[in-house]
């Protein structure tokens, strides 16, 4: 196989989709690796870092959101396609929560699935180009975000969690600038249609007392009323 051809995984343990996944990705020329359980699923990600992962959400021993929250407690980027006959809400926001970049219900049409696998390999290219931010000084805290870590003067070291680091990356690659809730929402919880604002407020909350010597009054993660956020770095 070319060493060029993008890498996706399946990880599926119903035999029929599998087929259908493989051969129709095989033929798109993807080069696609199959685990029937999370185990394996994560041992396959370790070896061969894949572009992409399709996760169904009922697998043996582990369950599909087990695996989603620990490759991502990995800190594999990658995006993740949920697959699932779960059609509940509450299931589509807690995938989204814990790092899925995007959630199909089954039944489901292969060429709308192809659609959205090209859509975010797409994105996840044009974010690799600009070179995610591994580290970054907001004086006097600094932030790993490779190891997700934030150096607090009075707290000490304090992990940083996966939704915590790509928003700091997003703000960063609009620094000094307003960036609404929608935005957030969108481009980093992947909510594309969402009024639900109060997810990025919690959040934030949570990160400026990570992230500021004084969380009522910040000097980096501020909010611009009736706007949104902007992160202010010199």
């Amino acid at each position: 196989m070319s060493a060029d051809k993008q890498k996706i995984l399946i990880v599926e343990d119903e035999p029929s989709l599998v087929f259908t996944l493989q051969d129709t990705l095989d033929n798109e020329g993807y080069n696609t690796f199959i685990a029937k359980e999370g185990n394996k699923a994560i041992e396959i990600v370790k070896e061969e870092d894949p572009d992409l992962l399709i996760l169904d959400l009922m697998l043996p021993k582990m369950s599909g959101f087990d695996v989603c929250k620990k490759i991502r407690s990995l800190n594999y980027t990658f995006p993740i396609i949920i697959l699932t006959a779960r059609d509940q809400e509450i299931d589509k926001v807690t995938g989204l929560n814990i790092g899925a970049d995007d959630y199909m219900t089954k039944p489901f049409g292969v060429k709308e699935l192809l659609a959205r696998i090209k859509a975010r390999l797409r994105r996840s290219e044009t974010y690799a180009r600009n070179k995610p931010l591994d580290e970054l000084e907001l004086e006097p805290i600094h932030l790993d975000l490779k190891n997700a870590t934030a150096e607090h003067p009075d707290k000490g070291l304090l992990d940083l969690t996966t939704r915590e680091v790509e928003l700091i990356r997003y703000l960063y690659a609009q620094a000094n600038s307003p960036v609404s809730r929608a935005d957030l929402l969108e481009n980093v919880w992947r909510y594309e249609h969402s009024t639900n604002t109060r997810t990025v407020d919690v959040h934030v909350s949570k990160l400026r007392s990570k992230i500021e010597i004084n969380a009522d009054n910040p000097n980096h993660l501020v909010t611009l009323h009736g706007v949104g956020y902007m992160l202010k770095v010199s």
